[in-house]
């Protein structure tokens, strides 16, 4: 990176004949410009002199947070270290422009340098918006805006403990899992209605709200800031409220919005605007044709002032491309400028978070189609036309739909907008799911560089990008916000297997392993941390990064899975490994319809004494909590609050039971018949040995869940045939059979060996078990695994029995430190205080029920009272079968 050395009052002119362009601003829009500038060939003909006020080059603000999880400031840069110097662009850092004359065209900076300009390009950005209540000066109140801002919030929430952020918009949230993070108690405060009130409607900012308060941070919404509480010594101890109450507080940041920096064009009077932002054209030329203005200081034709990074981007090659036009390029300056498209798609909190086009739905006439989901924190919402056409739309909780959605505004979708928002699997019933495939070549995949699906594939087919990585490089396309980058990766997996190509196999963006690979990284390096793993093995863009929602639980299950082969800790919520879990993980329970959960304790082999049962009935009964025998043999109680689930555990875990895993992928049940021990047809005690199995791998992570059960004779009352791994008995012993599935895909399991006894079987199963877990793909099930890898059952059948890889001794050592090692998770959560602190409603009021989780009473038990569905189309039912 190029850092020019203090300069004398002035730097001589260029050279003779060549012009000097003047850039004041080198944020995210500014970087690009100079980039637009570099691959129109401008720099070539044009000395280019750089103005930055920070003392660092270029980096990516959108990403800000993510320094909290590991990223350093050079993680971030936008700037390859001789982009500069390989365009002879000067860039000044730590030297911003002071004042602008523009009768003499020139520009002075801090240090006292001066430079004469032919054109001038003003990217100053925006400052944040500190509300003027007193007491904003003390120490402990910050921005959130810049790298230094996160280096004084960092050292000084070292010595603090609970936090405030102003502001419940983008960056505001943003702020707020910065400080939670940090370990500190968080508050969120928000003078609208809402959170995210410019983004999601009121049914969206519900259900941000809702799953924001689930991870533990307090919201206040529809009040203000009215003082700053300060100690003597100056420092911030509360935060007084607008409706006069108060939050003790060591650290407040504010992050209320931000403002154009526009002056030092109000200085040497150019044109802005009543609110701020300086004027521009449709070129971004402003009242001065020499000055050009892009990014957040500039306000478009249209009255807006444009915050996000894809309009800024936008500017920045309009600008460009009228200057290549300017200094001697071949053509002329044909695009413009005139607005851009808000939407946006976030993941804040962990959150997706994404709107588009009439989000609101203000076009006259238009219709909402809406879907929502409170026991997920699901919000979909689609706004249709008079003639059926798609305006816009808002998506909280699954914005997987956005990058399929977002191109199709302005048209008329494949599919019935009630399709569309419904969930995959049932979306799936009604006529299938919205791919790449259905998009036209212009459509817009990449919002923040205007990539449209033509140039995506013309990147595969003409220019021979086989990666994401060179799809990227070529089109720019994913470098931007990334919200893209799914949509970006299937139409490139289309276009190579359309040619032929073999595709990348990695589990995904961030790992260029396969699940399998990635299990052996593991355990040959005794890696304990998916950070570790990350840094280590992760796609280069990906490291030091946070993951996504595909690697983080399929890591965090091989960890689980390794725990005590390669010491990590098996508890699934302590430290990092929480943050990997899928949902039902975050609290050992199974979420349900309304956001109740369900409760099953483990009831090894399907065998309970009388006085278990009765404690399971008096537990059902003091809870209100409705009673269901599964196909499992196990008893589930449904509808306890999340605040509940503790003290329903305590009652089981003081009378003998332990967890039954029905919310994680590892072993379910092991059922049985009752065996020759009663049934006059049985040739083997089939009890005895489903408890054992049960009890020998209970707990046992695994990449998808695993069934089993066993028959005491050949009549298979058990149903042995349709599981993960199902025992028979014959007259000599027991014969092993796997892969079998039930459910949507049924399959018979495979004998995979005859005529065991007890020590074989349990080897043999030991043995599969660990190898399944080993190569399985993340989510497969048993008998896809079964199917899919290479040899089949055969293949399998040498490594397990005849041990053809002289695998068999570590995969039962692996076996055995499971067994040794396991522990009962809710045990381990009961006897912790901490631990028990996460089961609450609501973290500013734990002792409150949820309001939102309320039942009607059925059969004499209850049953959940909610809502379905929700259209201007469709009529709201109930689940009592009437309607709104």
């Amino acid at each position: 990176m190029t850092s020019m050395p203090p300069h004398p009052d002035a730097t001589p002119d260029a050279a003779p004949g060549t012009p000097t362009l003047v850039l004041i601003g080198h944020g995210m829009v500014g970087q690009r410009f100079l980039e637009e500038l570099a691959d129109r060939g401008v720099t070539e003909r044009v000395r280019v002199v750089v103005l930055c006020e920070e003392p660092r080059p270029a980096y990516d603000r959108v990403q800000l947070t993510s320094y909290f999880a590991g990223r350093t400031p050079d993680d971030l840069s936008l700037t390859d270290p001789d982009f500069l110097a390989r365009h002879g662009i000067e860039l000044h850092l730590g030297d911003p422009a002071t004042a602008l004359d523009r009768t003499t065209r020139t520009v002075t900076a801090r240090s006292g340098l001066t430079v004469r300009y032919d054109a001038l390009v003003l990217a100053t950005g925006s400052y944040p918006f500190v509300p003027p209540v007193p007491g904003k000066d003390s120490a402990g109140c910050f921005v959130y805006r810049t790298i230094e801002d996160l280096l004084a919030i960092e050292e000084y929430a070292e010595n603090v403990r609970t936090g405030v952020v102003v502001g419940g918009g983008l960056l505001g949230l943003e702020a707020a899992g910065a400080l939670n993070g940090l370990g500190l108690r968080t508050h969120i405060v928000e003078f609208s209605p809402r959170l995210m009130a410019l983004q999601v409607d009121e049914g969206g900012g519900r259900a941000l709200r809702r799953t924001v308060e689930g991870m533990g941070l307090e919201v206040h919404t529809g009040v203000g800031g009215k003082e700053i509480v300060a100690d003597e010594a100056g420092a911030v101890t509360a935060m007084g409220l607008s409706d006069d109450s108060r939050i003790d507080t060591d650290l407040v940041v504010f992050s209320a919005g931000v403002r154009p920096r526009d002056q030092l064009a109000r200085d040497c009077g150019l044109p802005v605007g009543e609110r701020g932002g300086i004027v521009i054209d449709e070129h971004c030329r402003t009242g001065d044709p020499e000055v050009y203005a892009i990014g957040e200081c500039a306000l478009a034709p249209d009255g807006r002032v444009y915050g996000l990074v894809a309009p800024g981007y936008d500017m920045a090659r309009v600008t460009a491309e009228a200057l290549a036009a300017r200094f001697g390029g071949d053509t002329e300056a044909s695009t413009v400028f005139t607005g851009a498209d808000l939407s946006t798609k976030l993941k804040l909190l962990g959150v997706d978070v994404a709107s588009f086009g009439d989000a609101h739905g203000t076009t006259d006439g238009c219709l909402d189609v809406v879907y929502a989901d409170s026991r997920s924190g699901v919000y979909k919402k689609l706004v249709i036309g008079a003639a059926g056409e798609l305006l816009g739309g808002v998506l909280v909780g699954d914005a997987e739909a956005y990058g399929m959605l977002r191109p199709l505004t302005g048209t008329v979708p494949p599919l019935a907008p009630e399709q569309l928002v419904l969930p995959a699997g049932v979306a799936s019933e009604g006529g299938g799911a919205l791919g790449p495939s259905a998009l036209p070549d212009d459509a817009v995949l990449c919002n923040c560089h205007n990539v449209t699906k033509g140039t995506v594939r013309a990147a595969v087919t003409e220019h021979s990008c086989g990666t994401l990585p060179e799809v990227k490089k070529c089109t720019k396309a994913g470098t931007g916000c990334g919200s893209c980058v799914k949509s970006l990766t299937a139409v490139m997996n289309d276009e190579l297997a359309a040619s032929g190509v073999t595709l990348d196999t990695g589990l995904c963006g961030c790992f260029p392993h396969t699940r399998a690979e990635l299990y052996e990284i593991v355990r040959t390096l005794r890696l304990t941390s998916f950070a570790a793993l990350l840094d280590s093995h992760g796609r280069p863009e990906a490291r030091n990064g946070e993951g996504c929602e595909i690697c983080k639980p399929t890591v965090g299950s091989i960890l689980a899975s390794l725990a005590p082969s390669v010491g990590a800790d098996g508890y699934v919520l302590d430290g990092e490994q929480a943050a990997l879990q899928d949902t039902n993980d975050h609290f050992l329970a199974n979420l349900q319809r309304n956001g109740s959960y369900s409760i099953v304790p483990r009831i090894p082999g399907g065998e309970i004494t009388p006085e278990k049962l009765i404690v399971i009935g008096e537990v059902a009964r003091d809870f209100g909590l409705y009673t269901k025998i599964t196909g499992g043999q196990r008893i589930d109680l449904f509808g306890a609050r999340v605040d509940q689930l503790p003290q329903v555990w305590a009652r089981l875990v003081a009378a003998g039971f332990e967890s039954g895993h029905a919310y994680g992928k590892a072993l379910r049940t092991v059922k049985s018949c009752v065996g020759q021990t009663w049934c006059r047809y049985g040739v083997q005690d089939s009890v005895r040995i489903a408890i054992e199995l049960e009890l020998r791998y209970r707990g046992l992570r695994s990449p998808h869940k695993l069934k089993s059960a066993v028959s005491g004779c050949a009549r298979e009352c058990a149903e042995a045939r349709g599981k993960d791994f199902g025992i028979i008995a014959t007259s000599q012993g027991w014969n092993l059979y796997v892969g079998g599935n039930g459910g949507a895909d049924p399959r018979h399991a495979d004998l995979l060996a005859q005529d065991l006894d007890d020590a074989e079987l349990i080897r043999l199963i030991d043995r599969f078990l660990m190898f399944y877990i080993r190569t399985a793909d993340r989510l497969e099930r048993t008998s896809a695994w079964l199917e899919r890898i290479e040899g089949g059952l055969d293949h399998v059948r040498d490594v397990v029995v005849h041990d053809s890889l002289g695998l068999c001794d570590e995969l039962e050592a692996l076996m055995a430190a499971h067994v040794t090692h396991y522990r009962d998770e809710w045990a381990e959560t009961l006897a912790d205080p901490e631990r028990l602190a996460r089961f609450v409603s609501f973290v500013n009021a734990p002792d409150a029920p949820d309001p939102s989780v309320r039942f009607v009473p059925e059969r004499d038990q209850v049953k959940p009272d909610l809502t379905l569905l929700a259209g201007p189309t469709l009529p709201v039912r109930t689940l009592e079968g009437t309607f709104a």
